[in-house]
């Protein structure tokens, strides 16, 4: 019944968080409703996208040209203080709150009560920064996982894992309420749960 570039459409963007096959196709004829110079603009945008990869130390984002993302080029930061987020809106969010001035680690997204193949590897590739640049320590790892209990499991296996390459680890304060995003609450919140960290 639907033109089959809208049927690829829908199974692409089906696939993306929030968006279930109903929310695509709306999306879809959303976008058809606009006019041709817009959806070309939209459509180059998205794009544009392909010129970017994963920075190597901390997995967010960077330009495909740059070594590093801009808060790892960051010279004033701290690299000794290292803070793992599940997910870039994450880091984002940390970031908007003016409270944290270290390194980050993008572990990638919890599962419940293990770790992933992809968080054991970015841990290891951690692992091993620590022991080339911090002479085997770091200052501190801030474990800034949403305080579930899925994220609490998640927290104590990543402590016993990371336990000898930190002078400290600690995890968010509870200013962040049980069962709360990161990625949702406000920088005060945000704040008092780093001041808070324990």
């Amino acid at each position: 019944m639907l033109p089959r570039q809208i049927q690829n459409f829908i199974e692409i963007f089906s696939r993306l968080p929030s968006l279930g096959p109903r929310q695509a196709r709306r999306l879809a004829f959303h976008l058809l409703s606009l006019d041709q110079q817009t959806l070309h603009k939209v459509s180059k945008t998205i794009g544009r996208l392909e010129e970017l990869d994963r920075c190597p130390q901390c997995f967010f984002v960077k330009e495909k040209e740059e070594k590093l993302c801009r808060i790892c080029r960051d010279t004033k930061r701290n690299p000794f203080v290292i803070m793992l987020v599940t997910k870039e809106t994450d880091l984002i969010s940390m970031e908007n709150s003016g409270a944290f001035s270290g390194h980050y680690v993008i572990i990638g997204e919890q599962k419940i009560w293990e770790l992933t193949n992809i968080q054991k590897l970015r841990i290891r590739h951690l692992i091993k920064r620590i022991k080339k640049c911090f002479g085997g320590k770091a200052e501190e790892i801030v474990i800034a996982l949403p305080p579930t209990s899925e994220g609490d499991a998640l927290a104590e296996k990543i402590k016993l894992i990371l336990g000898e390459y930190a002078n400290k680890i600690t995890r968010l304060g509870r200013g962040m309420p049980t069962g709360g995003e990161i990625e949702f609450a406000d920088s005060e919140t945000l704040k008092n749960a780093l001041t808070g960290r324990k």
